[in-house]
């Protein structure tokens, strides 16, 4: 069973990656961010999106920790 679900996970992370591959290339064109008078260079979507994924993933586990900690505090 343990040997099936390391196939699923694998087969799932190469998916995600092809999604990530083809919504890459196929989002080239040239954009440039304003956020409160703050201006990006012209780059194309798919950095803009990738990077907001990155951050994404990385906010999610840190902040799970965070809560995590706080939960076992609270508990003892």
């Amino acid at each position: 069973m343990r040997g099936v679900k390391r196939v699923v996970a694998v087969l799932v992370a190469v998916l995600a990656a092809l999604v990530v591959l083809a919504f890459v290339l196929e989002n080239q064109q040239g954009v440039a961010l304003t956020f409160l008078g703050w201006s990006t260079a012209q780059m194309p979507v798919a950095v803009f999106v990738v990077v907001a994924l990155i951050v994404g993933m990385l906010i999610g586990p840190l902040l799970g920790v965070f809560v995590g900690r706080r939960r076992g505090r609270a508990i003892a």
